[in-house]
């Protein structure tokens, strides 16, 4: 799939759905179009490798760029290198259009958007009853509000894919997390 005459191939990586949805809801916000590119959901990072692999067999000027979670930020490094993407596991893989969140998109969105702005996204959704139980399992209860609204966001099967995107709907362009921001500019940029 090209996006134009003679134009280079750019794909975009995702661990998962939800934050493709949550890249495909700031594109919506932002009114930039999302049709010469191509996102992919890796069904988990681990899959980077192969789909990486894949691609640069398939396509080798396709653009290739990604959004990861920190905890992951060693293995997409390595990978990157392995693929010959990065000159040095040392290298920054936001350099290639590869960008990391603090711990995961769900946190990036919560800091972003502040927990009375969550809590008012749960309402809208009919979730927040759900939600007040849930503060108050033993579990929980030590819990910060941010804590407790990170892992409610992945505790029913759904949820966690509609989290992000139903937040970022929500938050102020200006508040948008940088690392989701940054990939949307580098994306639409080159094609």
């Amino acid at each position: 799939m090209s996006s134009g005459s003679g134009a280079r191939r750019t794909v975009v990586l995702f661990e998962g759905r939800s934050d493709s949805l949550a890249f495909r809801a700031l594109a919506s916000r932002r009114g930039a179009s999302l049709e010469a590119l191509t996102l992919v959901d890796l069904d988990g990072v681990t899959n980077l490798r192969r789909a990486l692999t894949g691609l640069r067999g398939d396509d080798p000027d396709a653009r290739v760029l990604g959004l990861y979670d920190a905890a992951e930020g060693r293995y997409v490094t390595g990978v990157l290198k392995d693929v010959g993407m990065l000159a040095a596991a040392a290298d920054d893989p936001g350099a290639v259009g590869f960008f990391g969140c603090q711990r995961d998109l769900e946190d990036e969105v919560i800091r972003a958007a502040g927990a009375e702005l969550v809590l008012q996204t749960l309402a809208a959704r009919g979730e927040l009853a759900r939600f007040r139980v849930f503060q108050g399992q033993p579990a929980q209860r030590e819990r910060s509000l941010s804590q407790q609204l990170h892992r409610f966001a992945g505790t029913a099967a759904g949820r966690k894919a509609r989290f992000a995107a139903d937040v970022i709907d929500v938050v102020p362009l200006e508040r948008m997390p940088p690392p989701l921001t940054a990939l949307l500019d580098v994306a639409v940029s080159g094609v």
